[in-house]
């Protein structure tokens, strides 16, 4: 076997690639198998692993050797034990699928139950597994127009793999059956139930009524935030504040869920992660602990107990009660009193965080909502209540200096770090990346933000196999004009990686409008 191609991606990443799906499951194995301090996440998909690290604790050199060689994995941590789902081949897609491939129902019913599948990788969509199977002879194209709307439950085919959605979601692949198999559960201890490693046997039930499904063109993910339909409630604990009114968008965040990609669970948390590191930090707080993002301003919100308060991020006017506060500085926020975040006049995104942070329900060990994959809390509506969490780490540092300011205006300059797919274009595309000036569109939320400017030439074509993405990734449609994935991006994507963008370009990000004006640099190499 061929030792593998690393690329580069990012500042705390690397990317793995190998000849064959087979490959990279292997690699993976021992990868997971093996793995020293430092490792975030290992995360496989059809013909690459990815590989995030820590650079505090693990050098991208260091980790570069060990991907190197690392040893075979054990016979017993390879086995990652077997699956049986229950499936009705009753799906919309069964006969079309059969005439396409040129095979009877009945054949490829059986086919398909026969063949001893192996869960390669997860992606799309949190607990999506995508399956391979040494048995599955067919490459099944995608239907000419997705579905707005897949049910939950329903299985498909696409390319040489089979896959079961977990969740509603919009969807290009070919359906021929459904299960009332739970594949994700985001209260459990394992959410997710078709791991990487896993084996999977399809085991037919009896046919039952199965969900209408209605081709239509599938909506663009880029520039939507759907709600997650939950309301977020106190469970128990004193209330702290009360949503009066959340402005356009409010939701609860904290750091995230790092560590969870190969499971298809994006990392998610605050968008300028800084801010709410900051916001954390004035109040005595544990840096991790939950506050309210807010979008675009327009909230108010009510204490119901006494407590020390603080707004950073975006700059705009903020009123407790009537009276004038600061960004940045901490205040004492009485019971009873309203506080008002009015439109921001700088930035998009502020973040109000309290002395002992916010309470809310935990889905892999963070409180954050994701808007793309319906993780979380919902988004903050009037009347939500939200308690505290006890989440203080020290005192409130006293102020001698306030370095803080609104965020900066004119032209953006970002700092990017090399991509692993940089080689799919043209020379003249990365001086073009480098020198042209590009201007945010309407198309940018937590999920991503598009970019227009001069289209980036490719010199490969064809579509790129599923890989592993990140926040910051600098993803390039055949159109040629970037989107960065933000922090509730999916974690796998088919578009190259011409580059990423470093964490503090991210926050950066986080603040800027549709319409501000972006310059790129290149990123100084971590030491």
């Amino acid at each position: 076997m061929s030792p593998p191609r690393i690329l580069p991606f990012g500042r705390a990443a690397l990317l793995a690639e190998v000849d064959s799906p087979a490959a990279a499951r292997d690699l993976h194995a021992r990868l997971h198998a093996s793995r020293p301090a430092g490792v975030v996440d290992v995360v496989p998909a059809a013909r690459t692993v990815l590989v995030q690290v820590d650079p505090a604790v693990l050098s991208l050199a260091a980790a570069r050797r060990w991907i190197a060689h690392a040893p075979p994995a054990p016979t017993a941590t390879v086995d990652a034990g077997e699956v049986v789902v229950p499936i009705r081949y009753d799906g919309p897609d069964l006969a079309d699928t059969a005439e396409v491939l040129g095979v009877t129902v009945d054949e490829l019913v059986c086919r398909h139950r026969e063949a001893r599948w192996t869960v390669a990788f997860t992606g799309f969509a949190p607990g999506f597994g995508y399956l391979v199977s040494d048995d599955w002879p067919f490459d099944v194209p995608r239907l000419p127009t997705p579905r707005t709307r897949v049910p939950a439950g329903s299985v498909g085919l696409a390319g040489g793999f089979s896959g079961a959605y977990p969740r509603a979601t919009p969807g290009g692949w070919r359906i021929i059956g459904h299960t009332d198999a739970t594949l994700f559960d985001p209260a459990a201890a394992s959410p997710v139930l078709l791991t990487p490693g896993r084996r999977v046997r399809f085991a037919p039930v009896a046919p039952a009524p199965s969900p209408s499904l209605k081709p239509h063109p599938v909506a663009e993910t880029v520039g939507t935030s759907p709600r997650l339909g939950r309301q977020m409630r106190s469970r128990g604990e004193p209330a702290a504040v009360e949503v009066v009114a959340p402005g356009p968008l409010a939701t609860l965040q904290d750091l995230g869920r790092p560590g969870h990609a190969a499971e298809g669970i994006a990392r998610s948390g605050a968008a300028d992660r800084g801010a709410l590191r900051t916001a954390n930090r004035l109040v005595g707080g544990d840096e991790h602990a939950a506050a309210i993002e807010v979008t675009m301003g327009g909230c108010r919100v009510r204490a119901a107990r006494d407590l020390v308060a603080v707004v950073t991020g975006a700059w705009g006017p903020i009123a407790v009660a009537g009276r004038t506060v600061d960004p940045y500085v901490p205040f004492p926020w009485a019971a009873g009193e309203e506080l008002h975040l009015e439109r921001f006049a700088a930035g998009a995104r502020a973040y109000l965080a309290v002395r002992g942070g916010f309470d809310g329900p935990r889905v892999a060990g963070s409180r954050s909502t994701d808007v793309l994959a319906g993780l979380g809390p919902a988004p903050l509506a009037a009347g939500d209540v939200l308690a505290l969490a006890a989440d203080a780490a020290g005192g409130i540092p006293p102020l001698d200096l306030h370095p803080w300011g609104p965020p900066s205006a004119g032209v953006l300059e970002l700092d990017l770090a090399p991509g692993p797919r940089a080689d799919w274009f043209a020379p003249a595309a990365l001086h073009t990346l480098y020198e042209a000036t590009w201007t945010v569109t309407a198309d940018a939320d937590r999920v991503g933000i598009r970019l227009d400017g001069p289209a980036l030439a490719r010199i490969r074509r064809g579509e790129l196999p599923s890989e592993a993405m990140v926040p910051g990734a600098l993803q390039v449609p055949p159109g040629g004009r970037p989107t960065i994935l933000g922090v509730d991006g999916p974690v796998t994507g088919g578009y190259p990686v011409i580059a990423v963008a470093t964490d503090v370009a991210l926050d950066a990000l986080a603040q800027a409008l549709p319409g501000r004006q972006v310059r790129f640099r290149h990123a100084r190499p971590l030491r």
